[in-house]
């Protein structure tokens, strides 16, 4: 764990290992962690808004041949084909796999309770907005499929949440992630990005406690 935070809090400087290491494997690597953070429901503590962010501000560096465009593509695919891959597997599975002895060890309940207030609050609508929400979106499209959601209505609000998600990160890192003081301070630059996307979380989550206290 402490290497993972490590991971998120130094991104830029381990993508620069990564790049130099690894070559255009690099984009194998990113693609991957993505399609993995929202395509596997007991892996949503992967980086994601960060590692967009950092990526494209790695690739508007002239010193290597990163390309912007391919990144976002990449994450964009990455993106849809993991949450369609988790909707499947809450369709077929759903929350009878929080109960399995040895899946229910890896799969957080309590942030699936609280996608589920999410999703209730929200509808349809949840699977764009949770897309820009760490540790939700992993579990949006799984809560998606357990209420047997029709595919096409999830694939659309996913595809449209997915490309506002990768055209802000990215486009934020490409023009930002290089100036100086946020090169400088990347770490709380990075923090920063988790603490706001973070908010809609923890405003839903305030708000369905005090229902519970007053009711």
């Amino acid at each position: 764990m402490t290497q993972l935070i490590d991971f998120v809090l130094h991104i830029d400087s381990h993508l620069v290992n990564i790049v130099n290491q690894f070559g255009n494997w690099t984009y194998v690597i990113l693609f991957a962690i993505i399609f993995v953070e929202t395509g596997a429901v007991i892996l949503p503590f992967l980086p994601g808004d960060s590692l967009l962010f950092a990526a494209a501000a790695l690739a508007a560096r002239t010193d290597n041949d990163l390309n912007v465009w391919l990144f976002a593509a990449l994450f964009l695919i990455a993106s849809i084909a993991g949450d369609s891959l988790n909707e499947q597997i809450g369709q077929r599975v759903g929350l009878a796999a929080t109960k399995n002895r040895f899946f229910g060890k890896f799969i957080n309940t309590e942030k699936i309770e609280e996608a589920q207030v999410f999703f209730d609050k929200y509808g349809g609508k949840t699977i764009a907005i949770g897309r820009f929400m760490p540790i939700i979106r992993t579990f949006v499209p799984f809560v998606a499929g357990g209420s047997q959601m029709a595919f096409m209505k999830f694939f659309r609000y996913d595809v449209i949440g997915s490309i506002l998600w990768v055209t802000l990160c990215c486009g934020a890192g490409y023009f930002f992630g290089n100036i100086t003081v946020v090169r400088e301070h990347f770490s709380l630059v990075v923090l920063g990005i988790i603490g706001v996307s973070l908010i809609p979380m923890v405003i839903t989550a305030v708000k369905s406690q005090m229902k519970k206290n007053n009711a």
